[in-house]
């Protein structure tokens, strides 16, 4: 546990959780609440061709499926580089499927695992605030 990242966020409160009036449970239950997102360092192709939409598929040109399944075949996909650009191309930017990969290239998170914490317990806490 990194003590002194733990104390930074609770002195400093970014987020203006009023840690100060909380008891050392209450602020690791507020922690490690699910409640931020993060984005995906990465995504497998089998994770795209997942959440494309079957109608979708079947309604693009030979050439839109040659692109996604050249894409999917690239291994491992940074969700916020190229590939999504020519998958919002492929399918348009407000189709079922690219509505379905901006949900995929994130992950619901708790502020303790945003803050690189792990998981947070009481007595963290009441280290921190020593």
């Amino acid at each position: 546990m990194n003590i002194a990242l733990l104390k930074t966020e609770l002195t400093e409160d970014p987020l203006t959780r009023d840690y100060s009036e909380m008891t050392d449970e209450a602020v690791a239950i507020d922690l490690n609440t699910v409640n931020r997102t993060l984005n995906r360092a990465s995504m497998s192709g089998s994770e795209v061709l997942n959440a494309v939409n079957a109608a979708e598929w079947i309604g693009l040109t030979d050439a839109g499926r040659q692109t996604v399944w050249d894409i999917v075949h690239l291994g491992t996909l940074n969700p916020f580089g190229v590939e999504a650009t020519l998958l919002i191309e492929v399918f348009g930017g407000g189709s079922a499927t690219i509505t379905a990969l901006a949900a995929a290239r994130k992950d619901d998170v708790s502020r303790a695992v945003e803050l690189g914490l792990g998981f947070v317990y009481a007595g963290h806490i009441q280290n921190a605030r020593m």
